[in-house]
């Protein structure tokens, strides 16, 4: 239920929940505050991962690394990135940190995720968030740690390892391999077309069909509750270039299967060429098995 919180934000966050954008900004806030996501300068990172979703050095989202990049690693951080559980536990450690090759704060102002002119909305974003985290601690003191740890804690974790699966599951894991692009070989509509949509059973309408994820990509204005239409209209023209999601069952177990292949095998890119594929490195994958 967390994660439907989000996903409603994150409407807001695309300007779909409203045609009134204060109105999409109080919404966000009181949503996003409330499961410890700042609104702004999540939105704000999140814009920047669709307008270059599929590109190598420019994407934000669970992008993929440079061998380069993958290389200069230790050892530890290549194990938390890629043998579960420790990439579902990753979202607030973005928020603050961001990936691997990236600086900035989703908290900081002055972060070069935000331009001058955005600096004021990340504060408001950040206060709103440390508002609730005061909350949060008030009420430790009220009602007891434990009580606080079943009631928010546990559904907070549960809520980040859900965000940090769909998003994943959502640029990775087909069993065809995904191109990811440089250069003059992207472009949106071709980012666009390497997302996938993903079945989550009777989970879909929990969470706002947020599996519906390609047709979002491409058309992000399209508020959650015409995604499914739109992705229906859209079959016939996308023909071979549309995935068809694998059917699930009434839970969503086949998911689990995808994400752990994933994270056995597409661990970074060559650092050259314009079209590029997932690789493989041998010695994790040993030390994995």
């Amino acid at each position: 239920m967390f994660w439907a919180l989000f996903v409603l934000g994150h409407d807001c966050g695309h300007g779909s929940f409203s045609n009134d954008p204060k109105l999409n900004s109080v919404v966000g806030h009181l949503l996003h505050s409330s499961i410890l996501v700042p609104y702004h300068g999540w939105r704000i990172s999140h814009r920047t991962h669709h307008q270059n979703h599929g590109h190598v050095e420019n994407d934000e989202s669970w992008h993929p690394l440079s061998e380069k990049i993958y290389r200069s690693l230790d050892t530890l951080t290549r194990t938390l990135r890629f043998i579960l559980p420790f990439p579902m536990l990753a979202f607030p450690f973005y928020l603050w940190n961001r990936s691997p090759g990236k600086s900035g704060s989703h908290f900081d102002p002055s972060s070069d995720l935000f331009v001058p002119t955005e600096r004021k909305d990340v504060i408001t974003s950040t206060l709103s968030w440390t508002a609730m985290a005061a909350i949060l601690v008030g009420l430790g003191f009220t009602m007891g740690p434990m009580q606080l740890l079943k009631l928010y804690g546990i559904p907070y974790w549960i809520f980040v390892m859900w965000l940090d699966g769909v998003t994943y599951l959502h640029h990775h894991g087909h069993e065809e391999k995904l191109p990811w692009y440089r250069g003059k070989e992207w472009s949106y509509l071709r980012g666009g077309l390497t997302t996938l949509d993903r079945d989550y059973g009777w989970i879909n309408n929990i969470h706002h069909d947020i599996g519906t994820h390609v047709i979002h990509h491409l058309f992000p204005q399209i508020p959650h509750y015409h995604l499914v239409e739109a992705t229906e209209a859209a079959r016939p023209v996308l023909g071979k270039y549309y995935r068809e999601p694998e059917q699930s069952g009434p839970l969503p177990f086949h998911l689990v299967g995808s994400l752990m292949r994933s994270l056995k095998k597409d661990h970074y890119v060559s650092d050259t060429g314009d079209v590029v594929y997932y690789q493989t490195d041998p010695e994790l994958k040993k030390n994995d098995s």
